[in-house]
């Protein structure tokens, strides 16, 4: 029980310190031996979170959505205010041992439902945000496999491989998180923070897509024509 309602907390707590929406930025790997000719290794999403189109977009977002985030900060932290003390109530009846289980279940759930209302609310207060950052990254997606392309021509790279499917590396030859930033930077130096009215992150419309096109079949087939039983005369 005692770890429900801890976890609830850390939740909410974590909603409140996170608002500033600063996203750490992998480092690109390091090694230092024999290089075989045409492979390379490349992590993509530090290769994403160095682009000058994501940094910039990550800084301006702070200005543009100042409002929503601000909001959602000062929601979090009354979320907070009102959780701890409910918390160590819990804690509290549970350690001194004078208060029933059924009881304390009730506590548990009546906290873990405000922290789950509070997430709720939050994440309704940073949806315009949500979105900015899935239109900048996807943006960024549509760019990205042209710049690896690109990068893999000019290094001459046969095979690509990820730093999670090579179990060690020795020369930092075969690092291609250079090679495909710059070209990444060169397809796209800028990216759109706002999206248009209306937009939905990629997944969400081949959702869409993907269900309209169950549908499309029975709402488009036409009814069966009506038999009267009555049989041809054969004349």
């Amino acid at each position: 029980m005692k770890l429900i309602v801890k976890s609830a907390l850390a939740a909410s707590l974590a909603l409140g310190t996170c608002l500033s929406l600063g996203v750490a930025q992998p480092a690109f790997a390091q090694a230092a031996g024999t290089v075989v000719p045409g492979l390379a290794i490349a992590n993509l999403d530090a290769v994403v979170a160095n682009a000058n189109a994501y940094k910039t977009a990550e800084t301006q977002r702070q200005t543009t959505y100042k409002a929503q985030i601000d909001q959602a900060t000062s929601r979090g932290a009354a979320l907070n205010a009102q959780l701890k003390p409910l918390a160590d109530k819990f804690n509290a009846d549970r350690q001194g041992g004078k208060v029933g289980q059924a009881q304390l279940e009730q506590q548990a759930a009546s906290i873990q439902q405000l922290q789950q209302s509070g997430q709720a609310e939050l994440q309704n207060i940073l949806q315009p945000v949500a979105l900015s950052r899935a239109y900048v990254q996807e943006q960024i997606d549509d760019k990205m496999d042209q710049a690896v392309k690109n990068a893999m021509a000019k290094k001459k790279i046969s095979l690509l491989l990820s730093p999670q499917s090579v179990l060690a590396v020795n020369n930092n030859a075969y690092n291609l998180n250079q090679d495909i930033l710059a070209e990444l930077n060169t397809l796209l130096p800028s990216a759109q923070i706002v999206p248009p009215a209306g937009w939905l992150p990629r997944e969400v419309r081949e959702q869409q897509a993907q269900q309209g096109g169950q549908q499309a079949p029975s709402a488009a087939a036409p009814a069966a024509p009506a038999r009267s039983g009555k049989q041809p005369s054969g004349r």
